[in-house]
């Protein structure tokens, strides 16, 4: 077996990935083949992936000590008044359990994985579920007392944030350690159109986990680009290959240790729903729609009522100062009626701080030709309506928390689709109005996923993603991600 000159052997790796099983492209050798036990032992790719793998078990033992901790000091702040050093031996205690059964759950959710397969904020928040209520459970079998089972729920909480904030600022930190060593992940794109060059924007673009797009090909280019150069991964961008042909270039990958990714259409999101109906005399499967109904809408609708008015309590002297600042700095209410459509398009007064000035909305049609939004969306960046003090309140989205208002009224969810102005509601495509059967968010995908950066058909399909695939944990990691989103500002205007 000899080296094939295609692949350069000082090729940057990640020392916390498992990188391709083989260096040479040899058909009578697939990368698939198992290997000895002896040589897995020996090799480097093991030690990379045990510092690995260890780190982020100690970052996750440390988020889960802490949850524990601060929750237990939050109770007794508020209420049993309990030591600071009862409650750190109380933590221990439960700690040493509940690390545990992290590690287990968390790796079984493949969090231990490298940095190009590992899942994120979503898996962590669904795991994290998982231990609070396999720990319940065990508990309530051994026969322990608890005067409260705040403990677990609160704990679950902060364990969202505190986990959630260490794995982000481990992935930032090892990210620019790897950056600073010269890695980059590197992908080939394979498709055509504006669809592959949307998808290598948006993987180019990412501050987690940037991915160098070392070239975008058609079917008939890839035998070159396999000679030419040598790339991580390849990912499929063009929903128009046959599955003859994808399997082709999936087996081809596969025999050179290439991961092979695939960008999704709407109509795969769409298979997601498909239900097989029997008794057909031709195999059917029927697409339902997509809308929170029964169990999932009462749970739903508890979490948004909950929330709104933790979230109105806990914010009122936020809301109070953000009043006053508008008040005084320009003439006009302080609240700003926006008509919008809701769910099934039937109209609904969205709520917000007023950003612009009074009458500002008459104006629009004088700006028109100065949109630099893509799609059905009106944005400019900056917008002579404006005020000073609106300016800030969009940067940071503080011009929205009003809309805890329409929560509680039920007209809007804390997670959901972005309500639109009905001037973008009528330059909508049929297709488009899909994302307005459930309920208006707050905040969605597009918050946490570039928001203005990205194309307008790309916004439409992060809501369709959202809605196949909602539960309450995706709920809540992008309630987790909307913040540093925010603090960031990035693609607010």
């Amino acid at each position: 077996m000899t080296d094939d000159p295609r692949l350069p052997t000082n090729a940057p790796r990640d020392p916390f990935a498992s990188p391709p099983e083989l260096e040479v492209v040899n058909r009578s050798h697939d990368s698939r083949r198992r290997r000895t036990p002896l040589s897995f032992i020996l090799t480097m790719d093991t030690l990379r992936s045990v510092a690995r793998v260890a780190s982020l078990a100690i970052v996750d033992a440390v988020g889960i000590y802490l949850a524990i901790l601060v929750a237990l000091e939050s109770k007794s702040l508020l209420f049993d008044g309990v030591s600071f050093s009862a409650n750190v031996d109380q933590a221990y205690n439960y700690g040493v359990f509940a690390v545990l059964l992290t590690l287990l759950l968390f790796a079984r959710a493949g969090l231990y994985g490298d940095r190009g397969s590992r899942p994120g904020l979503g898996a962590v928040v669904s795991a994290l579920f998982s231990v609070a209520l396999v720990a319940l459970i065990y508990s309530l079998i051994v026969g322990r007392d608890f005067s409260s089972y705040y403990i677990f729920w609160g704990t679950l909480i902060f364990a969202v944030v505190i986990i959630g904030a260490l794995r982000a600022l481990y992935d930032r930190v090892s990210g620019r350690i790897l950056r600073a060593a010269g890695y980059r992940r590197s992908a080939l794109l394979v498709g055509v159109g504006s669809h592959a060059e949307s998808v290598g924007a948006a993987l180019s673009s990412s501050r987690a986990n940037p991915v160098e797009v070392v070239g975008i090909v058609g079917p008939a280019e890839l035998d070159e680009a396999f000679g030419a150069q040598y790339f991580d991964e390849l990912v499929i961008a063009d929903p128009g290959f046959s599955e003859q042909r994808v399997l082709e270039i999936v087996d081809r990958c596969h025999e050179r240790g290439v991961r092979v990714r695939v960008a999704p259409s709407t109509s795969e999101l769409l298979a997601r729903r498909a239900e097989f109906v029997p008794g057909s005399a031709v195999p059917l499967f029927e697409l339902r729609a997509p809308v929170f109904d029964g169990a999932d809408y009462a749970l739903k609708r508890v979490f948004d009522l909950g929330g709104a008015v933790i979230s109105l309590v806990i914010l009122s002297p936020v809301l109070l100062l953000i009043a006053a600042a508008i008040a005084s700095s320009s003439r006009g209410p302080v609240l700003f009626r926006s008509r919008r459509p809701g769910i099934a398009g039937v109209p609904f007064d969205c709520l917000k701080f007023r950003t612009m000035y009074e009458g500002a909305e008459l104006r629009q049609h004088e700006l028109e030709g100065e949109n630099e939004a893509d799609g059905a969306i009106f944005k400019i960046r900056r917008d002579p309506r404006i005020t000073p003090v609106g300016r800030v309140l969009r940067r940071f989205s503080l011009d929205e928390l009003p809309q805890l208002w329409n929560v509680l009224r039920g007209e809007m969810s804390i997670v959901g689709p972005r309500p639109l102005p009905q001037r973008d509601y009528a330059r909508l495509e049929d297709w488009h109005r899909r994302r307005y059967l459930v309920l208006p968010g707050m905040t969605g995908l597009w918050q946490v996923s570039g928001r203005s950066e990205l194309n307008f058909d790309d916004l439409v399909n992060l809501d369709f993603l959202y809605i196949e695939r909602w539960s309450l944990a995706l709920d809540l990691s992008i309630i987790v991600q909307t913040i540093p989103a925010v603090l960031r500002r990035r693609g607010a205007f």
